[in-house]
Parts: structure tokens; C-alpha cells; sequence
């Protein structure tokens, strides 16, 4: 059966339920938004600690990566959300922008006019409904609840101190005039609930009779008549369904999802599309190609007591844990797990104009899937770094023209000797936080790496084996104006009519942080461009 909206809008992650929450504001625009993963009902989405649950498990798509070339043959989990919200309702929460230089680099270097920070930043502001931090940088009454983690963990506060004691400033504010230093994250909570983009943004505009949601919908392919892109063919409890857009069809579905939806619908490369027996609608090379992604390195100390968070593993404490957040809205389960944070320069102070490492500390140790842990019955920490701008690209690509087979995801991750170097120096810088005063005092002893790991070659030996994917894909149908490049800095798909992307895999490279919010600040200006407002 076939039904007519305005705006149909594939994929119901973070920038499509603020696409489907911005549109529906006109009360004469009909807006339908269609998610192939169901509601976000589960407890766990909205509890900050439930993070570390959600890394593998239902509510993602169950991805792996190609064997990882330069990273030992490796298939990597690829954990990417199948629920309303998207990464918004399963990611840690945290809470950064970037730093101003990516966007500019976008606007002058890479394609993407009207992109420059001065351009965007508005949208930042927008969007964020900061209940702390107020002025020229940020936002106090927007729909993404951000707020301070209430009670931070003691080693987390003992990661801060000990960046300090190694040189780092103390950071208050990581999305203020400055990134580098070491602090306690904000995260995308309110009153010490997760605030994904399903919870400030969708929540709210679900009682609009323009807007329509559809959940547990694999979207087949796009309808595509012409040169028009004019609505969408969905599988929905075992029936075939199209939806008609008289206005757009708005494709919101990530970086791995995005470019298999254009490909399978004939928009991409047109030798792969062929060699699936894929008609050609639109030959695009750049679709599903200059995947950028971060590769995160995780150390892990076992501590000596039980300080961290990994004390309530045990079901008495879990379930005191628990109690205390039912009854009274706090304790552990206020926590994101990864607390605390820090961004500097693989070269040491003032290497470079903006940092190139940044730095995820877990007041835990085994609490992410695919990082190790510390011995059974005891306690540990954990601290993670990547870099921040990798220059290796990877691809995206079809397993078959079957829209239930995964895509190939390969981030070719190391596959740059920069990216290589800089991720070596993280671990290094890793181990000098873990060995400082202040944490040094809790920890027995680092488990990994272990004191065997001490020339540049084990180093990089380490490196290849541990590391892994951050959770931000990005890039695979960046805008700009170059053969590469899919949609212009309109977000519209170049050669056709009423078909736009608007998430990250827009992106014209990658930004120098977490990915969420510059996702989220995409489809606020996304909704601008559509709705004739620069």
C-alpha cells in the first residue's frame, strides 16, 4: 500500500529524528520518518551507565569490519545502533564539537562553502540545552539536554589530576575557546537520564498529527523516477509498503547505512553496481568510498583495591546500585562510565595549532566489548586514545544487491604510517597518565599493555592487535564540490531532484572529536536548507 507525505525520511538515528522533529514544525508539511530498529524502550537506553551494555547485543546491527590489513588480519566488531535515536541512545554520551578548525578546513579546503565554524556554530548553539555552562559557546535551551556527570568516580578525578601532574591544563570546558587539557566530560543527559536525540527531539513532536514514525521497516530501495527521487519501498511486518514524497526524500541513515541504500537503489559507483546486476541510475564514485573512522588504542591497569566502578559488578552492590538510582536518582548509575577525557598533542605542548589525540578514560576495565579486561574479582581502569584526524580511508561496499546482507565495512584502519605514529604516541601518553602520582598510588600493576611492551616496534606490534573502532564512521558521501564528492554543501545529491543525505557520512573528513553532536548540528541546518532558511 502506498501513502503520501511531504518529507520521507530513512532512518530514525540522531539526525533523523531531529529532520522529522524540525520539519513537523510546520503544521502544513507531512513528514514520515522510518527506522529499521524498533523503539527505544529499553531501560538500559536511558540509564548514563547502560552504555556499556549496548556495545554488542539487539540494539545494534551486529557489524564486523573486512580483515583490517594493517591491523593483523583483524575483523574488528563494528558496533553500529538498529533503534530509534540511533548512536544518540546507545554511545556514551559524551558530549564534543570538534574543534573550530575542522569546519573551517571543510569550507576552504575541502569543497564545503557555508560550512566554516562562523557558518555553523549557531547550530551548535541550537541545539544544546546546556543546564551548566552558559555564553558565547554554548546553548542553554535546546532540545539536547547536556549537563555535568554528577559524581564523578574518584579515579576518574584521579585521571585529571594525573594529566596535570604530566603537564596537561586542567580543561573545564572541552567545547569552549580552548580543546586542549584534561577534565571531567559533559554528557547528552538530563537530570541524570541519557538525552538522545529520540528522547529531546522526537519525544516531544510524536503527538504532531503531520508526523508519522515507522519502526521495525528495512527500507528496500529508493523510488526513483527520471532524475527524481519521488519516495522510498519498505519491508514493514513481512509486507512490501512504499512511501511517496512530493517534496524530498531525506536519507538519514549513517555512515554505513546511507551509501548502501544509494547504492542499492543504482546511485554510486557504476562498475560495482553493475557487477551486482544493479541498473545505474546515477554514476557517483564517491558513494560508500573515503570512509574515515577512529581507531581507539585502550591500556588497562588493574588497580589494588576496588575504586572503580568494577566494584558493583558484584549482584549485591549492582543491585544497591540500582536501589539508590530509583529512589533517589543517584549514584553509580549516574555515571556514563567514561568519565573523564583529555585532548593534546602527540608532540607535546604546543605542537601543533589544535590537539591531535584525544583521550577516553573508563572508570572500569572490561566494560566495552573487544577490550580487555583485569583479573576475575578485581578491579580495574581504563584509558583510550586515538587520533584525531586518521588520513587512511576505507570503503563501504556491497556484499550483494540483497538489502538483508550487510555491506562490506572496510576503515582500512593504520593504513596511513602517520596515523600509525600518532596512535603509537597515545599509548606511550597513555602509560605516562597511568604512571603519574595521583592514579599510580591505586593501580597494581598495567595489565595492557604490560612491561614487556618498551621499543617503538612492540609498541606498534600493540597497537595493530588492540585497537579498534571508536564508533565514528564518517565521510562515505561527503559533500563538496570535487569528482569524489556525492552531495553538494546543500546536502543534495548531486545529479538528482528531491534527494538529499543529511548525517555524517556527509562529512568531508572527520572532525576532531565525538561524533554526535556535529551529527546533530548537520540536520539543524540540514532543516534550514530545506525549509529555504540560510
Amino acid at each position: 500500500m502506498a501513502k503520501g507525505y511531504d518529507y520521507v525520511i530513512v532512518g530514525g538515528g540522531s539526525a533523523g529524528c531531529v529532520l522529522a522533529a524540525r520539519l513537523s514544525e510546520d503544521s502544513a508539511a507531512s513528514v514520515c520518518l522510518i527506522e529499521a530498529g524498533g523503539k527505544d524502550s529499553h531501560p538500559l537506553i536511558h540509564m548514563p551507565v547502560g552504555f556499556a551494555k549496548m556495545t554488542t547485543g539487539p540494539l545494534t546491527w551486529g557489524l564486523t569490519t573486512a580483515p583490517q590489513k594493517h591491523a593483523n588480519m583483524r575483523e574488528i566488531p563494528y558496533a553500529q545502533a538498529r533503534v530509534l535515536g540511533g548512536g544518540s541512545s546507545i554511545n556514551a554520551e559524551i558530549f564534543t564539537r570538534g574543534h573550530p578548525s575542522d569546519y573551517d578546513r571543510w569550507a576552504t579546503e575541502e569543497g564545503a562553502e557555508g560550512w566554516a565554524f562562523k557558518d555553523i556554530q549557531k547550530y551548535f548553539l541550537r541545539s544544546e540545552g546546556n543546564a551548566v555552562l552558559s555564553g558565547a559557546w554554548h546553548g542553554t535551551d535546546g532540545p539536547l539536554g547536556v549537563s555535568n556527570i554528577p559524581d564523578p568516580n574518584p579515579m576518574s578525578l584521579a585521571f585529571v589530576k594525573s594529566c596535570q601532574e604530566l603537564g596537561l591544563p586542567y580543561n573545564p570546558d572541552f567545547n569552549g575557546a580552548q580543546q586542549e587539557g584534561a577534565g571531567i566530560y559533559q554528557t547528552t543527559t538530563r537530570n541524570n537520564r541519557r538525552c538522545s536525540a529520540a528522547v529531546g527531539y522526537l519525544r516531544p513532536a510524536l503527538g504532531r498529527p503531520n508526523l508519522t514514525v515507522v519502526t521495525g521497516a528495512l527500507v528496500l530501495r529508493l523510488r526513483i523516477e527520471g532524475r527524481r527521487a519521488v519516495g522510498v519501498e519498505y519491508e514493514v511486518g513481512g509486507k512490501i509498503e512504499t512511501a511517496h514524497a512530493s517534496a524530498e526524500v531525506i536519507v538519514t541513515s549513517g555512515a554505513i547505512g546511507s551509501p548502501k541504500l544509494m547504492m542499492l537503489s543504482g546511485i554510486g559507483p557504476a562498475a560495482d553496481l553493475r557487477r551486482h546486476g544493479i541498473d545505474v541510475v546515477q554514476d557517483l564514485a564517491g558513494v560508500g568510498q573515503n570512509l574515515n573512522d577512529h581507531f581507539g588504542i585502550d591500556i588497562v591497569a588493574e588497580l589494588k583495591g576496588h575504586d572503580s566502578l568494577d566494584k558493583y559488578n558484584r549482584p549485591h552492590r549492582a543491585l544497591w546500585a540500582g536501589l539508590q538510582y530509583v529512589l533517589f536518582n543517584s549514584g553509580p548509575v549516574t555515571s556514563n562510565v567514561v568519565e573523564g577525557g583529555a585532548f593534546w598533542h602527540s608532540g607535546g605542548a604546543g605542537a601543533g595549532a589544535a590537539p591531535d589525540l584525544q583521550f577516553h578514560f573508563l572508570a572500569g576495565a572490561g566494560a566495552e566489548a573487544g577490550v580487555p579486561g583485569v583479573r576475575k574479582g578485581a578491579s580495574g581502569i581504563t584509558l583510550n586514545s586515538y587520533t584525531l584526524r586518521p588520513k587512511a580511508r576505507g570503503t563501504v561496499t556491497l556484499r550483494s544487491a540483497d538489502p538483508r546482507e550487510m555491506p562490506v565495512i572496510d576503515p582500512n584502519f593504520l593504513g596511513d604510517p602517520d596515523d600509525l605514529r600518532v596512535s603509537v604516541e597515545g599509548v606511550k601518553i597513555s602509560r605516562e597518565i597511568f604512571s603519574q602520582p595521583s592514579l599510580a598510588k591505586y593501580i597494581r600493576d598495567i595489565r595492557f599493555p604490560d612491561a614487556s611492551v618498551r621499543t617503538q616496534a612492540e609498541y606498534e606490534a600493540y597497537a595493530r592487535q588492540y585497537g579498534r573502532t571508536s564508533y565514528h564512521p564518517t565521510c562515505t558521501c561527503k559533500m563538496g564540490k570535487d569528482a569524489m564528492s556525492v552531495v553538494d554543501p546543500a546536502l543534495r545529491v548531486h545529479g538528482l531532484d528531491g534527494l538529499r543525505i543529511c548525517d555524517s557520512s556527509t562529512m568531508p573528513s572527520l572532525v576532531g572529536s565525538n561524533t554526535n553532536a556535529p551529527s546533530i548540528m548537520i540536520a539543524e541546518r540540514a532543516a534550514d536548507l530545506i525549509r529555504g532558511n540560510r
